[in-house]
């Protein structure tokens, strides 16, 4: 929630100190023909010298003038916030903004006009009239917003219009608080199954590898409280000097990185329905349900940025703040658009040369030197899916059919477990695809799609 104060009528939080002649700028259009009329009668009464003439058009100029100089010289204070609930959300869904206008001055209010900048992609710009907020008193208004495209969306400035009663005079101030609304992509719940290449263990986040016996394999550590005295490795304790034991257990988390191919060439068409947004979809999804079940998860895209990007195997998903690690995620999927690279070469460096555990890759059309580069990822990984999405079909709606059969193939024969994905493919659907496919008979899984 963001709160603003707005210090007296002729100041706002734009500090605009502009004085009488500033507040002239906000005559309306029926204040400046009552200022036109008089000024035009005036003239008119000096030439035909008619007195009386000269009193009205005196009359028509001076009310425009005075409704000017009382707005300007009105003295009172309010406070304005605002509250976003919920700050972050998928495309499509909604996000309430709640408005509180408080009057802490003395002197009631006259007719006041509350509106709040809003991107076009939210929706319309609201507006709220306020007809008379007594002192002390406070008003609060609502609206809605939604977006069906990712991103994050500036709320604000708040702006609160002055206006007589006679409606010659408005004045705009501004207050400087703004907030943010983050929309994230669009998941799906997957369902629980074990894919090819999953660890032992799958769902419980943790595996365990006893280190092999013999003293030149056992890798001690400092004793601690609590601690089996038969395990105190006696040869590395007289080598430091304190008391170490033996590291037979060595906990290791299974992991999972998902790849993310954003490059522009990759992918043909755009919106919310386009290829590339159901890819950063997929990979919203698959990041969201490897954490739930327990999974250290990395994101990594074809530029070789990674998230977490401190060189660590991941968030870890059974962490007390594994929300947070998901927020994160998601945050960086918001605002995720395409590379301008023409190939995987980044992301391949990244992922060599480790075991990355089980490897989920979204890509685009890919070409023989990219499938080429793809298939030799697949590295130590205990196990590699790809989703390969022909954007070619994308456009047509699936009229026309598909062209990366030659690509499957190549990834499978490395060793991937690699899915089509044609116009209007879901997710689910496709995992658990992913799930029955099995090396030695992967030529034969690929088929029709619901």
């Amino acid at each position: 929630m963001t709160t603003a104060a707005a210090p007296d009528g002729q100041r706002g939080e734009d500090d605009d100190r502009g004085g009488f002649r500033a507040a002239l700028g906000g005559l309306t259009t029926r204040g400046r023909s009552f200022l036109a009329a008089g000024v035009a009668a005036a003239v008119c009464a000096y030439v035909l010298g008619q007195a009386d003439l000269l009193r009205v058009g005196l009359l028509l100029a001076a009310l425009p003038l005075l409704c000017v100089l009382v707005l300007h010289r009105t003295r009172y204070r309010v406070a304005a916030s605002r509250r976003l609930t919920p700050q972050r959300v998928e495309a499509g869904a909604e996000a309430r903004v709640q408005l509180r206008m408080e009057n802490v001055s003395k002197l009631p209010t006259g007719l006041l006009m509350l509106q709040d900048h809003v991107p076009y992609m939210l929706g319309p710009r609201p507006r709220f009239v306020l007809d008379r907020v007594e002192a002390g008193g406070r008003r609060e208004v609502s609206y809605r917003v939604r977006s069906d495209l990712r991103g994050r969306f500036p709320l604000g400035p708040l702006q609160l219009r002055l206006n007589d009663p006679f409606g010659m005079c408005e004045l705009t101030r501004s207050f400087s608080a703004y907030d943010t609304l983050t929309v994230v992509p669009r998941t799906v719940p997957l369902p629980p199954v074990k894919l090819t290449g999953e660890a032992s263990g799958y769902g419980d986040g943790h595996q365990r590898s006893l280190a092999l016996a013999g003293d030149d394999d056992v890798i001690p550590r400092t004793y601690r409280h609590g601690d089996d005295l038969r395990r105190v490795h006696w040869r590395s304790t007289a080598r430091y000097g304190e008391l170490m034991v033996r590291r037979e257990e060595q906990p290791q988390r299974a992991r999972c990185t998902v790849l993310l191919d954003t490059r522009r060439i990759a992918y043909q068409g755009s919106g919310p329905d386009s290829a590339f947004e159901w890819a950063v979809s997929g990979a919203a999804s698959a990041l969201v349900h490897m954490l739930g079940r327990g999974y250290a998860v990395r994101l990594v895209t074809d530029t070789g940025s990674t998230v977490p990007s401190d060189g660590s195997d991941g968030f870890a998903g059974s962490a007390p703040d594994s929300a947070d690690s998901a927020g994160l995620l998601m945050d960086t999927l918001a605002v995720v658009d395409h590379s301008e690279g023409g190939g995987l070469s980044r992301a391949s460096d990244v992922l060599r040369g480790g075991n990355e555990g089980l490897l989920i890759a979204f890509l685009g059309d890919l070409d023989e030197e990219q499938a080429a580069l793809t298939a030799r990822m697949r590295g130590r990984s205990g196990g590699a899916v790809a989703f390969v999405l022909d954007s070619g079909t994308w456009l047509t709606g699936g009229a026309v059919a598909g062209t990366v059969e030659a690509r499957i193939q190549q990834l499978r024969d490395a060793g991937w477990t690699a899915l089509a994905v044609p116009a209007g493919a879901r997710l689910p659907d496709l995992w658990q695809q992913a799930a029955g496919a099995r090396a030695e008979s992967a030529a034969d899984t690929y088929g029709g799609w619901s």
